[in-house]
């Protein structure tokens, strides 16, 4: 369907893009959100939802990530080798709302694999604090996840830049803890060692990154708070410094 297109609205809108076209992207879909539309963002970082519900109303938008899902692009080519979780929500789902039951059912019945945790402002803060960590460590290092498997020293850097994010997540009364750092080696020893992070893909493929949604959050939150995270600010500067370099 073309931004233009008037036929009836739908019932379920998934927002997955890079976040420097989401704002361009918005607009796009205004003939598709009618008054019982759900609007989920998949995507990274802490603000696309603030974002789309400004446009279109918070009761619209619930809180999504995806865990777990590891996927290698070439080109046009997408491949995956890691089935993830949708993990969604209210902010709040110890009663799930109407929305989520509705979008649980329409997911169950596309055999789609999800989660609806509780807490799901934690669990976008969990997302967050990954993808800081080693999506920036991995683009700045050229490393794929063997690397932080088996490196004490890429863990150090990664886990030096996940602690900054715990701490300005408490400052914004979200209980992320150290616990939190080191308890998703879980998830990244069942990654493929040769995988590497969407972030050393687009430095690989001389794409614009979203550091500026990773370490420049980080940044933002900390001088907000009066936290020093010279991690991030050591991370956004080089990854910066990549980017000025592409061809």
């Amino acid at each position: 369907k073309t931004p233009d297109d008037t036929s009836p609205p739908d019932d379920l809108i998934l927002v997955a893009l890079k976040h420097q076209h989401l704002a361009d992207a918005i607009p796009m879909i205004r003939h598709r959100v009618g008054e019982k539309t759900v609007i989920i963002s998949v995507m990274n970082g802490l603000d696309s939802e603030t974002m789309l519900a400004d446009a279109y109303g918070a009761e619209k938008v619930l809180y999504a990530v995806s865990i777990g899902l590891a996927a290698q692009r070439e080109g046009t080519d997408v491949e995956f080798t890691r089935i993830g979780m949708l993990h969604f929500g209210e902010a709040d789902n110890s009663i799930p709302s109407e929305q989520v039951k509705w979008t649980q059912n329409l997911l169950d019945a596309a055999e789609i694999a999800y989660q609806t945790p509780v807490d799901m402002i934690r669990t976008m803060w969990w997302k967050f604090m990954i993808n800081v960590g080693i999506n920036q460590t991995s683009a700045l290092l050229d490393a794929p996840y063997g690397v932080f498997q088996t490196s004490a020293h890429a863990k150090a850097i990664m886990e030096a830049a996940m602690r900054e994010v715990v701490a300005v997540a408490q400052a914004e009364n979200v209980n992320l803890r150290e616990a939190d750092v080191t308890g998703w080696y879980g998830t990244l020893e069942s990654v493929d060692p040769d995988g590497r992070t969407s972030m050393l893909q687009d430095v690989v493929a001389q794409r614009m990154t979203e550091v500026d949604i990773f370490a420049g959050k980080v940044i933002e939150l900390g001088q907000k708070h009066g936290i020093d995270v010279p991690v991030n600010q050591l991370l956004f500067h080089a990854i910066k410094t990549i980017e000025s370099r592409y061809k």
